[in-house]
């Protein structure tokens, strides 16, 4: 498992046609990728399972705690991001709630974008 931060400070100033705002980058692939909304309510929970692709679990809102096998809970909340390597046993829970965008593809490589966040 590794976390990653992609907050405003860690993103580039875009001013290209009159726009004027900040742009953290993610993760760029060039095989399919799925890429879905993940709404966990109070108390929620992604049950303990292996990553059948690299995943990349990016929380937008709330907060939580991610572990993967053999690792003690870590929390997680918006702006952080979560990866989880093909095979990997992981698992996600909140007693708050938390949205998170999930990215399934066989070609994740987040640390080509993001900036590792020390715990």
């Amino acid at each position: 498992m590794e976390l990653y931060h992609f907050s405003k400070d860690s993103g580039k100033k875009i001013t290209q046609f009159n726009s004027d705002f900040t742009m953290s980058r993610i993760v760029q692939t060039d095989k399919p990728a799925h890429i879905g909304c993940m709404h966990l309510e109070e108390n929620g929970v992604v049950g303990y399972h292996q990553a059948v692709v690299p995943q990349l679990l990016i929380i937008i809102k709330g907060e939580g705690d991610v572990r993967s096998k053999d690792e003690e809970y870590i929390k997680v909340q918006a702006g952080d991001a979560v990866f989880w390597g093909k095979g990997e046993w992981h698992e996600t829970k909140t007693a708050s709630g938390l949205t998170a965008i999930v990215i399934e593809s066989d070609e994740l490589k987040p640390s080509l974008f993001m900036r590792k966040k020390l715990n």
